[in-house]
Parts: structure tokens; sequence; C-alpha cells
């Protein structure tokens, strides 16, 4: 009983004493408190309030410690500045609280006040008093037991954010399947040029095709000279660059003869251009062993003059044997 007569006591005179103002003759000082009796833990608000005119003297805020007399400031709110009229409001607002209990004072907080003109001054609040005080326990009653572990009934809401990735994650997957399928394939590289033919090659399956075609057994000499003589003119053409397409059979004799890779080899050439001219302008027919020796003749020619290819010799080549 005795306790509870002192904490009323202690409510009533801070109800009385919940607003302080402080005047001075430039400045004024206030503050107030919203609860004088928290439990342990709990929180009371005191607000701070100062007013001054600025063409009287300048108001320097007070020092406000984060601890005092067993009581704590969890927060200071920042100093706000309302003008109203002539004079400058300032406010702020602090978070107290306790973890002993007890009754326990909150000090004057001092401001310094600058005129002017004349000496500067200090102006304070009032403090506060604040009952701390635990929470009540019935010691009459049994101690209460844990309750063990409840199941919490759960619905597809719970799972929402699960269902929203895996729609997301099948459509991505889908999305490119699709892209990957619709994608326009590389074109397949052009297939690489065949080798090519070199003169002498060419000459001789030319040679070979119009000996099987049998031309002169049946009947085409003329025919078969022509064509023969055709493919040894485009085989000079190629093989030494001699123009001879629209040349006689003397002329390409004389350019074979004054022609360094030719001019050994003319004799051949001599021989197939007179069984040639005689299928094609005498009356008299070549012999079936003619024929056949214009062919070898001009098999002859190709590959007598087939280029040499020059191997360069090894670097070892020269080198003399080690001792």
């Amino acid at each position: 009983m005795r306790t509870a007569y002192k904490y009323g006591f202690i409510i009533l005179l801070t109800l009385l004493m919940g607003k302080h103002t402080i005047y001075a003759q430039d400045a004024t000082v206030g503050a107030r408190i919203d609860a004088a009796q928290i439990t342990v833990g709990d929180q009371a608000r005191l607000f701070i309030e100062a007013k001054v005119d600025p063409k009287k003297g300048k108001l320097q805020w007070a020092t406000i410690p984060d601890t005092f007399n067993k009581l704590e400031i969890v927060e200071k709110g920042k100093i706000d500045t309302v003008q109203q009229g002539n004079e400058v409001i300032y406010k702020q607002r602090l978070l107290i609280t306790g973890f002993d209990s007890g009754l326990f004072m909150v000090p004057p907080f001092v401001f310094s006040v600058l005129p002017n003109g004349g000496n500067a001054y200090t102006i304070q609040t009032d403090s506060f008093t604040i009952g701390v005080q635990t929470v009540p326990v019935d010691t009459s009653k049994g101690f209460v037991g844990i309750k063990g572990i409840r199941e919490v009934k759960s619905n597809w809401m719970d799972y929402i954010w699960y269902i929203v990735a895996a729609i997301v994650l099948i459509l991505a997957t889908v999305g490119v399947m699709l892209y990957l399928k619709n994608r326009k394939k590389p074109e397949a590289p052009p297939p690489p040029p065949p080798p090519s033919e070199t003169p002498q090659a060419k000459a001789l399956r030319l040679l070979s095709e119009l000996e099987q075609r049998k031309l002169w057994e049946n009947n085409q000499p003329k025919e078969y000279h022509t064509e023969l003589v055709d493919i040894l003119r485009k085989y000079i053409e190629e093989r030494f660059g001699v123009d001879v397409m629209e040349s006689t059979s003397d002329e390409i004799l004389y350019k074979a003869a004054v022609h360094k890779d030719m001019s050994q080899h003319r004799l051949l050439l001599s021989n197939i251009f007179y069984i040639a001219d005689l299928a094609k302008f005498a009356k008299a027919q070549p012999t079936p062993q003619e024929h056949h020796a214009a062919m070898e003749y001009a098999k002859q020619f190709v590959n007598a003059t087939r280029p040499v290819v020059v191997t360069p010799p090894s670097e070892n080549t020269n080198t003399p044997p080690q001792s």
C-alpha cells in the first residue's frame, strides 16, 4: 500500500509539473513528458521546445547525454524549425526508457543564449521524475508448462510465389526451345571446288575419249582427225601460251620450231598434221595403222612436253658427314 501511495503521489506531482516553460528576456525553453510511469523496457516521449527572436539574440541548443540516472535515450529526433512571426521555434523529441525498476529523474537541459547586446547567459528546463516498474507476477499460482508446437494450416496462397516461379520457368524453357527450333540454321559451306585439271591430264583425257568413240572405224576419218588436231591446238595454247587455234599446220610447225620447249618434238607434230591433212584434203585415205599412229603421236607429244617438277634439294644434301 505504501508503494502504491508513493507512486500515486509521484504521478500527481509529475502531471502538475508535466509541462514547464522557462522564460528569459530574449528566449524561452520548455519541456513536457507524456508518461510519468512506464514498465521496464517501455518508452516515454520527452518533448523539448525553445523560442528565440533572432533580432534579439541567438540560442545554443542544449547538450543532451545518451544516458542519465539509469535512464537511456534510445532515439533523438531531429531539431525542427518553425517560423512564427518574429520568433523562431525549435522542437525536438526524445525517446526515454529504463531497464531497472525505481524512481528516476530526467535532469534539466541547459541552453545558452547569446543576446545581440549584453552578456551571454543560460536557461534550462525543469527536471522530471519517471517511475519504472516491473511486470507484476502472481507467485501464488504455479508455473505453466511450455505449450507444444501447433501445426498451422496452410492454403494455396502460401505457395503463390512458388507457383509463379514455376510458371515463369516453364515459359522460359518453352521459349528457348522454340527459339532453338525456329532459329535459322547456318548454311552449309559450299563444297570445295574440284582440283584443277592440268593441261596434260585434260589433253590425255580428251584423246582417250576420242579414241573410244571410234570415228574413223565408222567411216568418219575426217571428223576424227579434225577433233584430234583441235585437242592438240588447245593443249599448245594452255601449256605454252602460244595462239594456234586459227593457225594452219605449217604455221603451227613454224611456231613449234622456234619455241625452245616444242622444237625438239616438232617431228611428232609434223607426222600428226601430215596424216590429218591426208584425211581431210587428199583423195587417198589413211590406213588403219596411220589412224592409230596419229593418236599415238599425239599422246607422245603431250607426255613428252609435260612440265618437269624440280624438287628443291634438302638442307642436309650437301652437309658433309660427321666424323
